[in-house]
């Protein structure tokens, strides 16, 4: 049996503000895109079928798991990683409050978690815990950090200790 060619084609993505043309083979997984095509390797790979979070990005403002889309699914679409949180090399306040309050423990679901919480975030700027917590779900954090992160997402929101 032979094998089958690569089907490949050519999308047009725009990704933290800058537009990348790539011929890319359809079976191709947004991580994979960003990471080895764009090398944007803060979306970091953990489960590759949608349970962990930990590859969460923005696509046209919503928060999806890039290990569940392929890349040419964001063709002609506006993707946001964790790079392009921070302008001009300074962190937001999102970011500042996760350092404050130790929400990074070994951090690979940091920019998951990062991604998430600025979804909600951008859509309810004054989220209850209750809220903060359903947002989060889909972000898994070996480390026990929860307590930490939703913290952090209060600080963020102005409504934290």
């Amino acid at each position: 049996m032979g094998q089958q060619p690569t089907t490949e084609r050519t999308i047009s993505v725009s990704v933290n503000g800058e537009t990348y043309e790539r011929d890319v083979p359809t079976a191709r997984l947004l991580v994979h895109f960003l990471r080895d095509d764009l090398d944007l390797t803060g979306t970091h790979i953990g489960c590759d079928t949608g349970n962990c979070g930990a590859c969460t990005v923005h696509v046209d403002g919503a928060a999806v798991k890039s290990c569940m889309l392929l890349a040419v699914q964001a063709d002609g679409r506006k993707v946001a990683t964790v790079e392009g949180l921070a302008g001009d090399g300074e962190l937001t306040p999102l970011q500042q409050a996760f350092s404050h309050a130790h929400a990074l423990q070994c951090g690979y679901c940091t920019p998951g978690m990062l991604m998430s919480a600025k979804a909600l975030l951008d859509r309810n700027p004054s989220p209850t815990e209750e809220e903060i917590r359903i947002a989060i779900q889909g972000n898994i954090c070996r480390c026990t950090g929860y307590w930490n992160i939703v913290e952090a997402i209060q600080d963020a929101a102005g409504g934290g200790t």
